[in-house]
């Protein structure tokens, strides 16, 4: 497998830089980032054009084929049923997660119409982090002349850090371009 240079800024930069701010005793306490879930809600996919779309997109964006989510409880408000498939979701680890994350910060946030930086405070309160892009036609691997349908998607980063704190400074090393 391939080496990130994301991975390598991480091991050589970020993990002296937090052992040092952070005065942790042991390099196993400094915080890293275990794994990215891209989410994308599809709703009530009756159309299974649109679910194809979303998994197709998925699937070009991260590099890995995604896993269709069904509905756990049926709301007849909403027409859904239990079992109905309502989204798609992909969990990255290791080198391709630093790969997305590398591609993600350098490739994709720039191209965001208007991109002030992501948001500071879409953390959960145990350090991990997620935020909501409405437009998959940011990233490069998306052939747009293919693509009918919009398609947005949340994106997690689970880290091992205890404190939010911790968490914004780990991602804030990694390059991650929080609003001023």
């Amino acid at each position: 497998m391939m080496k990130s240079v994301l991975y390598e800024t991480y091991k050589n930069q970020v993990v002296p830089q937090l052992l040092k701010s952070r005065g942790y005793g042991n390099v196993m306490q400094v915080p890293r980032l275990e794994k990215i879930v891209i989410n994308s809600g599809v709703g009530t996919a009756k159309d299974r054009e649109v679910m194809q779309s979303a998994v197709d997109t998925l699937a070009a964006i991260s590099g890995q084929k995604p896993v269709i989510t069904k509905s756990r409880k049926s709301i007849s408000n909403f027409k859904l049923r239990e079992g109905m498939s309502v989204g798609t979701c992909v969990t990255l680890r290791r080198g391709q997660m630093y790969n997305f994350l590398y591609r993600l910060i350098n490739v994709a946030l720039p191209r965001v119409r208007d991109f002030r930086g992501v948001p500071k405070r879409a953390f959960d309160g145990a350090g991990n982090y997620t935020f909501g892009l409405t437009d998959q036609s940011v990233f490069p691997e998306v052939d747009l002349d293919k693509t009918k349908h919009t398609i947005g998607m949340d994106i997690t980063f689970v880290t091992t850090a205890r404190t939010d704190d911790e968490a914004r400074e780990l991602l804030t090393l990694l390059g991650m371009p929080f609003e001023n």
